[in-house]
């Protein structure tokens, strides 16, 4: 479906931007990738390994989710969009609000219009875990984003333009996860540990970005796809890294929680369940159409995504393996 397309990451020269470029050009033909960010130094780093000579297809624009006439010049000619721009670090967000909120918020309302004026053909989101009954201003972002694609399918009207979002959990050795921070901590003998309690949903960078690809393919505007992933227990992960080291409970930050939910009880009537993967469906009635011929099975009433509750789990060999794998 990529190939002979145009393709534009918001975010681009990010941890999901750069696996994701990786495998677009190992797997694809795209007529243009176009990496869509902020930070010149990181560009001129990501060019080093991808470079237009290299790779002919790709392209390197500077410029911010927040400006909306930036955004309308590198759309033109776009056929789809993988938005990974966000502000997503808990405490910087509550520090920080009115800057989460511009970039979060307002660049997904540009985002959304600049599809629709652009003519680009599909645009899927990256959300996260914490939007689901959120207790942080980056979570309240987050939700706010995803509600605002989500109801982008009606702004679009006769334009060409659909948007779905992607909502999962965190990203194994992306950049500020706590693995690296583990890690570095290892030669001093002693982990923090927020809560011994705590659990959180666990994805690697490549099994993400494949699954946003896949969500390309199946979407048809308005839905928002969560795969199924294993939890960890954050204990469990400091014994995988360091297990000689002792550990220091340290309490949770301010806008954390002890576990993670990425589909609310509150959604479960809307939620279908496929055999890899869930799907909540837009509570908007007129795009109903859509997902008729769409063959999930309803959950149960009550039904909760929850890394607490979670049946497949992480066992520390799992996890050694996995930070190995880094």
């Amino acid at each position: 479906m990529l190939n002979k397309k145009t393709i534009l990451i918001t975010g681009g020269t990010g941890s999901f931007g750069k696996k994701c470029t990786e495998i677009i050009l190992n797997k694809y033909k795209p007529k243009k990738l176009i990496i869509f960010s902020r930070d010149e130094l990181k560009q001129f780093e990501m060019a080093q390994m991808f470079s237009d000579k290299k790779y002919p297809c790709m392209r390197y624009f500077i410029g911010d989710v927040r400006d909306s006439e930036r955004l309308l010049r590198a759309f033109s000619g776009v056929d789809y969009v993988i938005h990974a721009a966000a502000l997503k670090h808990v405490p910087a967000c509550e520090y920080n609000p009115f800057e989460a909120v511009k970039t979060n918020i307002l660049g997904a309302e540009n985002i959304i219009n600049a599809a629709i004026n652009c003519g680009v053909k599909k645009v899927i989101a990256l959300s996260t875990d914490k939007a689901a009954n959120p207790v942080n201003l980056y979570g309240a972002s987050k939700l706010c984003s995803d509600k605002l694609f989500i109801a982008g399918n009606s702004y679009s009207g006769r334009h060409k333009a659909i948007f779905s979002v992607v909502r999962y959990g965190n990203v194994m050795g992306s950049r500020g996860s706590v693995i690296p921070f583990f890690l570095k901590l290892k030669k001093t003998g002693t982990l923090p540990i927020t809560d011994p309690r705590m659990t959180r949903f666990w994805i690697t960078l490549e099994q993400g970005v494949v699954f946003v690809l896949n969500c390309f393919d199946q979407m048809v505007g308005g839905e928002l796809f969560v795969p199924k992933i294993p939890s960890m227990n954050i204990l469990d992960l400091a014994k995988a890294i360091a297990p000689k080291c002792k550990t220091k409970i340290v309490g949770i930050r301010p806008g954390e929680k002890l576990h993670e939910i990425m589909v609310p009880r509150d959604e479960a009537r809307t939620t279908l369940e496929y055999k890899d993967h869930y799907i909540i469906q837009p509570d908007l009635r007129f795009f109903s159409n859509r997902f008729k011929k769409n063959n999930g099975k309803p959950v149960v009433n009550d039904f909760e995504y929850n890394s607490n509750t979670n049946k497949w789990w992480l066992t520390i060999d799992e996890l050694k393996s996995m930070v190995r794998s880094l």
